[in-house]
């Protein structure tokens, strides 16, 4: 198993929050299984202010390259990513067309007591 921590900014704007929020209550079954089917055994999103953060945890399948790959053919990830940018903004550090940016993990506390 392999742990991904990426962060990402949601406009902040209350009732662009709670749709955003509303949203992810039910995200749609074909998302759901795109993200089973890339190796995704874990995923959730956690939020301060309009700050997010998700953990996502893989199989020994996962890759981000084949996770990209099945995303570019699959038309309901581009309606859903598409719908996500309503209420998405990048963090100041984010690539340009880039969304979730990767967290370089930089404390561990059972790595330190060793």
């Amino acid at each position: 198993m392999n742990r991904y921590f990426f962060a990402l900014d949601i406009h902040d704007d209350p009732a662009l929050i709670a749709e955003y929020e509303e949203i992810h209550r039910q995200v749609w079954p074909e998302i759901l299984e795109s993200i089973a089917d890339a190796g995704i055994t874990q995923m959730q999103i956690w939020r301060a202010g309009n700050r997010l953060v998700m953990l996502m945890e893989t199989d020994d399948t996962f890759s981000f390259e084949r996770k990209d790959a099945l995303d570019a053919a699959n038309p309901v990830v581009h309606r859903w990513e598409a719908l996500m940018w309503k209420y998405q903004k990048a963090i100041p550090v984010a690539k340009e067309n880039e969304k979730w940016v990767l967290m370089s993990k930089i404390f561990d506390l059972q790595e330190s007591m060793v």
